[in-house]
């Protein structure tokens, strides 16, 4: 199975790294964007070729791949940035964070998927697996999954399937095929995130070699430092940044407008009320407490990486919580923005309407539920988490 004959190739005439990624978060930016992408129902061709002159796709590649070999904070850091242009933006960005799933095919099956370049743009839908028959040649895919965030605009795409072994089934696998081998019925309508085109992906009798399947969850075959961290966590940590990064567009927008706006009942300007202030400087604490906490837990997990130690179960926690901790501060900032700005904020043309129901959006995420502190809390006692958890 050779899917990637053209894909994968870096864009030719690329600026200098900073310049590139400058002109792109300029142009994401732009008020004009964001209405598109929502309206579209998926980001912009041209945005996820900009996304490939960046190294937002080969930033977690391996450099035997021609990857850049990124650490797990300099990603995150990527895609916070991305996100205070738009959430959306971001939120498809973080899926370059695939080759984490990757890594448990066949090294084989790696090296074909990177043939062409390491510009691959990936996208998944996991849940729920289907049952697959076991046949000639691999397994018979077919069936429904939801959440594929970003998959109009990737090359390959994975599904998640469990393969029937008579009356039973195996462990539940992803089946990697083009993303022109399956359909996708737009059903993403949402009040948030609306750009990410998180659609459903719709298989019909297509066979999958077993060598471009794997368990999920299971051990990556690729030995750069990179693919030992905790990789559960960095899924959900490149999905909580998200929600970092809206937050801090969200009190950049409201200091911007602030000075100038005059309320029609005479009352001061924003940035001259003492309870604006006040909560200004509350938010503000909030949000960078939260992004401390969650780029240092970071920094602490990787250093044992580094060692080439295994990350211990209470690091791991960290992770996972500082993750879901930075949902929901970010969600009460950019709320907390929202209010301040007084019925500015209520518009649909408002960037801070779409602050608020961004980072909602963010902390709604299986990834990030109150599940999180139940597990965090029981391993304080001293307890087992729930099984997944780390």
């Amino acid at each position: 199975m050779k899917p990637l004959n053209v894909v994968g190739q870096r864009p030719t005439a690329v600026p200098s790294s900073s310049d590139a990624f400058e002109a792109l978060l300029t142009d994401v930016r732009g008020r004009g964007r964001s209405g598109e992408f929502d309206r579209n129902g998926h980001i912009s061709p041209d945005v996820i070729d900009q996304f490939k002159t960046v190294g937002v796709y080969r930033a977690c590649v391996p450099k035997r791949f021609g990857g850049d070999e990124r650490t797990p904070a300099e990603f995150c850091e990527m895609i916070e940035r991305i996100s205070m242009a738009d959430g959306s933006a971001g939120w498809v960005a973080s899926f370059g964070m695939s080759p984490v799933y990757l890594s448990a095919l066949p090294l084989e099956t790696i090296r074909e998927i990177y043939a062409n370049g390491p510009d691959v743009v990936f996208a998944g839908g996991i849940f729920p697996p289907q049952p697959a028959e076991i046949v000639e040649g691999g397994f018979k895919v077919r069936g429904r999954w939801k959440y594929s965030s970003g998959c109009v605009g990737a090359s390959i795409v994975g599904v998640g399937i469990a393969p029937k072994n008579g009356d039973k089934l195996d462990l539940p696998r992803l089946a990697v095929m083009p993303q022109s081998k399956a359909r996708i019925e737009r059903t993403w309508d949402t009040v948030g995130l609306l750009g990410t085109g998180s659609h459903d992906l719709i298989v019909e009798d297509v066979v999958v070699p077993e060598a471009w399947t794997f368990v999920r969850g299971g051990a990556s075959n690729l030995d750069e430092p990179f693919f030992r961290y905790p990789s559960l966590s960095f899924a959900t940590q490149v999905l909580s940044v998200v929600g970092l990064g809206v937050a801090r567009a969200a009190l950049d927008e409201l200091r911007d407008m602030a000075a100038g706006r005059i309320s029609i009942t005479g009352a001061p300007a924003v940035a001259d009320r003492p309870i604006a202030q006040v909560e200004i400087a509350k938010a503000e604490a909030a949000l960078l407490s939260a992004r401390a906490f969650f780029f240092d837990s970071i920094e602490d997990a990787w250093q044992c990486v580094l060692a080439g130690d295994p990350v211990p179960a209470e690091k791991t926690n960290l992770l996972r919580l500082s993750s879901t901790h930075a949902t929901r501060v970010a969600a009460d900032v950019a709320r907390t923005a929202q209010m301040l700005s007084g019925m500015t904020g209520v518009y649909n043309s408002s960037p801070l309407a779409r602050f608020v129901n961004d980072a909602q959006v963010v902390t709604q995420h299986a990834f990030m539920g109150d599940i999180t502190y139940q597990n965090a809390g029981a391993i304080f006692f001293g307890k087992q988490p729930l099984p997944g958890y780390l």
